[in-house]
């Protein structure tokens, strides 16, 4: 087979229909709309989660919680992600997003104690969790919150 023989399958191009333009056409007159009503208006359509003017689902519904806009979300990162780097070297969150540990900076990172670090290394990190701190340090690291 060549490329200038390549063909689309049979039935798997169909063809659109074209709405309005003329009655023998199959597609005249109301053009799929039907007659009158608001779905048959310009722009006439229902919001999602409307029903007709009976109360929303979402808005029957008891509403718990609240979102609290001054949330800080932290980037994390693992200690057993921290074993790339080089032997006393100085671990930034500059440095995390560039190596790709890190895929967004959002508002600060923290350094959690999930595995082991066999090089030592002074970190700089906005929080680290108990185990982390107690792990870097272990293995001749050190510490430092932004």
């Amino acid at each position: 087979m060549k490329l200038h023989e390549l063909k689309s399958a049979e039935g798997s191009r169909k063809k659109r229909n074209r709405v309005g333009r003329g009655m023998s056409s199959g597609g005249g007159k109301t053009s799929g709309r039907g007659h009158k009503g608001q779905k048959a208006r310009e722009g006439g359509n229902t919001r999602p989660g409307f029903e007709g003017g009976q109360m929303p689902l979402f808005q029957r519904l008891p509403k718990r919680g609240f979102t609290n806009v001054h949330r800080k979300e932290l980037a994390i990162v693992n200690l057993d992600a921290l074993n790339r780097f080089d032997d006393g070297s100085e671990i930034t969150p500059e440095l995390l997003l560039e190596e790709g540990v890190v895929n967004k900076a959002k508002h600060g990172i923290k350094v959690l104690g999930n595995g082991s670090v066999e090089k030592k290394f002074t970190v700089k990190a906005h929080k680290f969790s108990a185990s982390a701190k107690e792990a870097i340090e272990a293995a001749g690291g050190k510490t430092e919150v932004i």
